[in-house]
């Protein structure tokens, strides 16, 4: 087991240079319609929503963030990540990109989140295994001295949220592109 460890961490390292090489796959097997793509965007849409929420209220490496998504949840990026890669496995009509992209979130998600915790433990000890223990609806807004926190987009964009909208808009153009012009590519 203690091999697991540096390939987990290597994993989550490489979690988007994966991402990239899923996504060409994804799109070169994809069989989009107008209508798969437009019902998948929305759905991907939502996900995306819940990311900028939480990037929103995050401050990275610096905290235990509980306000917004937080609250409830405890790894809310993540979740609205799940919720994208439905939406984008939805817009592409195919089952084999839906296996695609659960079997890259699966791995590629697991590994993120063991290495995350791994380092919020040893960062913030006490407070960030007491936010563990009360993530859920039961959290209190406040833990660690950031109250109530506001939404803030500049915070979002500091933990550039804007790079995850700008490839939703490039994923769903691309494959709205393949259900027009289909046989393209």
């Amino acid at each position: 087991m203690a091999d697991a460890r540096p390939f987990v961490i290597r994993l989550a390292r490489l979690r988007v240079p994966l991402g990239f090489l899923s996504g060409l796959v994804a799109l070169w097997l994809s069989r989009p319609t107008v209508d798969t793509v437009a019902w998948g965007a929305v759905v991907a849409a939502v996900g995306e929503a819940l990311r900028v929420w939480a990037a929103g209220h995050l401050n990275k490496a610096r905290e235990v963030t509980t306000s917004g998504p937080y609250r409830w949840v405890a790894h809310p990026l993540y979740v609205g990540s799940s919720i994208m890669g439905a939406g984008l496995a939805i817009a592409s009509n195919s089952v084999l990109v839906a296996a695609l992209v659960v079997a890259y979130l699966t791995a590629t998600l697991a590994a993120a989140v063991k290495t995350e915790e791994s380092f919020l433990s040893r960062t913030f000890g006490v407070d960030y295994e007491q936010y563990r223990r009360s993530s859920g609806a039961n959290a209190p807004a406040g833990t660690n001295g950031n109250g109530a926190r506001r939404f803030s987009a500049a915070r979002a964009m500091a933990n550039h949220e804007a790079r995850a909208v700008v490839g939703l808009l490039v994923a769903v153009l691309l494959l709205f592109l393949k259900a027009t012009y289909n046989g393209l590519f």
